[in-house]
């Protein structure tokens, strides 16, 4: 198993919701509207009907792979990790040029489904993730981004 497949339980509860509002509304709701759109007559000039049928399958591949990553990943609890340096879900305070950023170190998974306004979530794949996993408080790391290369300082690891 690749860290790639890590998750934190914060993680894996919004992936695990977003699975349930995918099953339970919106492939109900987008069946309705291929039905109610397939009743108004001739399929091959029906855009209401192909714009359904697209989005039912938009649907049912984004509920394909989720089943697919939840055979494969692994909740890990971050606070069983080192605090010494930064891993798998720690939080990091960074400073780039005079911004200071918090970051958390996440699953690919999960990066854009957590919402919290102080704390970035940054996928352990990411360059940014990947370049601050192990760094230390009082180093600093250079991250190749497609803009060039940037300099941040880890200031510390909050947790």
């Amino acid at each position: 198993m690749s860290n790639l497949d890590y998750i934190t339980k914060q993680g894996y509860v919004k992936l695990r919701q977003r699975l349930d509002f995918l099953n339970n509304t919106e492939r109900p709701d987008i069946i309705k509207q291929v039905v109610t759109a397939r009743e108004m007559g001739d399929l091959s000039e029906n855009a209401e009907y192909h714009a359904a049928r697209e989005k039912q399958r938009q649907i049912d591949k984004e509920i394909t792979h989720l089943k697919n990553r939840f055979n494969k990943l692994q909740v890990i609890d971050p606070s069983t990790m080192p605090k010494d340096a930064v891993r798998f879900g720690a939080v990091v305070r960074v400073k780039e040029a005079e911004k200071v950023m918090n970051y958390r170190v996440v699953g690919v998974d999960e990066a854009e489904f957590l919402d919290d306004v102080e704390i970035k979530p940054i996928s352990i794949a990411s360059p940014i993730g990947r370049s601050l996993l192990g760094s230390k408080p009082g180093q600093t790391v250079i991250v190749k981004v497609p803009r060039g290369n940037i300099e941040l300082h880890v200031i510390e690891i909050v947790k």
